[in-house]
């Protein structure tokens, strides 16, 4: 039998969860299952690619979602777009929300992977950037930027300050090569930005997961010390859960962790609760506590990933999470 996951109160146990009980207190792991449909509207098409969902808001009674498009399978040449759905399943692509930047600067060659902050009564695009165009032998160096708004439909101003994440400038750290794929929430009055990064010298495969702390939107973001959060991880989807902060995991990092489920009272020190089946591909979510900072955040239940089909670039479907009994 499948129930939805936000109606249950086994597994996860939210009373132990909203009263901080540490994560050995809780029940053993779980299994979760991911569910696939369609994403009209932004699904598969001949000849273009969308990939890369951000996280999803909702603004009245629309849901926005911000994604990477283009002509190529591969993000590292594409732009931002969006697009608006009254039901999470139907949408309506809006156009382009940010191009690339100028010939030859840090996101000159590519913008990708954007997610969303809403902070201090505005809209803040965060994405990743990268100055070397695409092609044989390619070896990304992207960073991470924001450009902010009025109105989740633009037009976007890029910060001046930019990039606001950068690769580290020791070779020993686990982001000493390139940093990616921003996600953030606001836990304790200031901002947590969650991110992967790759050592100097290691493979896609060996990405893992970091954070960095603002007290501003536009940052500065700090470096948290005891960086990676996570010793894996290659596509990054945390949200407000409880007290603390949980995390989704895919398939890359050591096989104890992947495709799980993982959670961090502290929002730090992260074990994991559940396994998943069928886990999603570089998932956005629809989280609703992400920026209200209220302690009490509910499960995760649906959102938007990366859909494979033979004969199509990549495109954008919805999933949604049961639990497996």
């Amino acid at each position: 039998m499948k129930r939805r996951l936000g109606w249950l109160l086994t597994g996860w146990l939210l009373i132990g969860l909203v009263a901080g009980l540490s994560v050995s207190a809780r029940a053993e792991i779980g299994t979760i299952k991911a569910i696939y449909s369609e994403a009209k509207g932004i699904g598969a098409e001949p000849g273009v690619m969308r990939r890369d969902p951000s996280d999803i808001i909702k603004v009245g009674d629309l849901y926005y979602v911000w994604y990477s498009k283009g002509k190529i399978a591969s993000g590292y040449d594409a732009t931002i777009w969006y697009a608006t759905s009254p039901d999470g399943h139907t949408w309506t692509e809006r156009g382009m929300a940010l191009g690339k930047g100028e010939p030859g600067s840090w996101d000159g060659a590519s913008v990708f992977t954007p997610n969303i902050l809403v902070a201090e009564g505005r809209y803040w695009l965060f994405y990743t950037g990268t100055s070397r165009p695409f092609g044989k032998d390619f070896n990304p160096d992207s960073k991470i930027g924001v450009a902010v708004s009025d109105s989740p439909d633009g037009p976007w101003e890029r910060l001046a300050t930019n990039p606001v994440l950068k690769n580290s400038d020791h070779p020993e750290d686990f982001d000493s090569h390139l940093v990616d794929d921003a996600c953030l929430i606001v836990r304790e009055g200031k901002y947590w930005l969650y991110y992967k990064g790759r050592q100097l010298g290691k493979t896609p495969a060996e990405t893992k997961m970091g954070v960095a702390i603002s007290e501003k939107p536009a940052g500065p973001f700090v470096k948290y010390v005891g960086n990676p959060v996570v010793p894996g991880n290659h596509e990054v989807l945390v949200w407000p859960q409880g007290k603390g902060v949980a995390a989704m995991i895919g398939r890359v990092g050591p096989k104890e962790i992947t495709c799980s489920i993982m959670y961090a009272e502290d929002g730090l020190h992260f074990t994991k609760t559940h396994n998943i089946l069928n886990v999603p591909t570089a998932p956005g979510a629809y989280r609703p506590e992400a920026f209200t900072d209220s302690g009490t955040g509910r499960r995760m239940e649906w959102g938007l990933h990366i859909g494979k089909k033979a004969g199509f670039l990549p495109f954008i479907q919805r999933f949604d999470l049961v639990e497996v009994e």
